[in-house]
């Protein structure tokens, strides 16, 4: 569940904080767009590297390290599946290209991930619902989304609870075959889908008590306005997509099997 723990806000003051969510959401899509592109290793190590900066301006370096802990496995499982289908099906040469392609592949997501839990970890849901209304999507599905934003890391919380109260009682999840730890997982379900039905109900009722939707226009106590720091991370994100498409179609990028020993299997 620690995957989910990084895609928690945290209460920090720091210049990533303070930037306007729709820019950071511009500098995610931009990483996202040029992590996509590329099937080599190195550049993604680069696009890997070039956002700790923003994890050590922002302050959140612990729960960045763990929502990257916490993605390991399926990391570990992207790398398996193209290792393994690559190499039966001859989708890539064997050697050391086959072996290139699958990091790639699993650094790819790792990118992905790292970029979303910086974005997720510096911006309110307060924020990022203004952010949304005042890029004119319907408040109906904004308010959907920031709540959804909001439980998933509650949920993931009461899910390891209820899992070390069900192991206190003396239930074994790692023990016996696939299908048997599939079934040992029901007695952790059934108490989180009957606390996320309660749950829901009491935000029902929050909502209905306070008149929610009761009037078309609303207004708000505060406005997000541009400032020099969304400025820069505009042009620094139009510039990253810009290096990434120039370095893509007209820089030949070294394989990895150039600093590797011959490898065949």
């Amino acid at each position: 569940m620690s995957v989910f723990e990084g895609f928690r806000f945290r209460h920090v003051t720091s210049l990533i904080h303070r930037l306007d969510p729709r820019v950071k959401f511009l500098y995610v899509l931009a990483m996202f767009v040029v992590a996509i592109i590329f099937t080599e290793f190195l550049p993604l190590v680069v696009l890997f590297f070039l956002q700790i900066p923003f994890v050590i301006v922002a302050g959140v370096k612990r729960e960045w390290l763990r929502s990257l802990r916490g993605a390991v496995f399926l990391v570990t499982m992207i790398f398996v599946f193209n290792f393994v289908f690559g190499y039966f099906y001859h989708t890539y040469p064997t050697g050391a290209a086959l072996l290139e392609y699958s990091l790639a592949m699993a650094l790819r997501f790792l990118v992905l991930v790292e970029s979303f839990s910086v974005f997720f970890l510096t911006t309110s849901p307060d924020h990022l619902s203004l952010a949304l209304e005042q890029s004119h999507v319907p408040y109906e599905f904004t308010f959907a989304f920031t709540t959804a934003v909001r439980f998933v890391p509650v949920l993931a919380e009461e899910a390891q609870t209820i899992m070390d109260a069900q192991k206190a009682r003396g239930l074994e999840l790692e023990r016996g075959n696939f299908l048997k730890r599939v079934r040992n997982y029901i007695p952790i379900l059934i108490p989180l889908i009957v606390s996320a039905i309660r749950r829901s109900l009491e935000l029902a009722e929050a909502m209905e008590s306070r008149a929610w939707g009761a009037t078309k226009k609303r207004t708000n106590l505060y406005v997000l306005k541009m400032r020099l720091g969304d400025v820069v991370l505009i042009v620094l994100s139009i510039i990253l997509i810009v290096v990434g498409v120039y370095v893509h179609y007209y820089v030949s990028i070294p394989p990895l099997s150039r600093f590797l020993p011959p490898l065949s299997f």
